[in-house]
């Protein structure tokens, strides 16, 4: 049961594309620095919010009202 609950963890946006910009955002996966350290101890709830923080920053580059 517990090995069932780590798979329906969400899961990382990781694209294994590391790099970060001056504002310590990953130009990858577009998390920062300490969402990135964060994301191996977050729970489900946690992890959603970083992943609303990468959509809205991947919203405004897009946009052009990014970095």
């Amino acid at each position: 049961m517990a090995q069932d609950r780590r798979l329906l963890r969400v899961q990382s946006p990781c694209v294994r594309q590391c790099c970060l910009d001056d504002a310590d955002v990953c130009l990858g996966c577009l998390r920062t620095l300490e969402e990135i350290l964060a994301w191996g101890e977050a729970d489900d709830t946690q992890r959603l919010r970083i992943l609303d923080a990468v959509a809205r920053r991947r919203q405004e580059r897009s946009s052009g009202s990014g970095r």
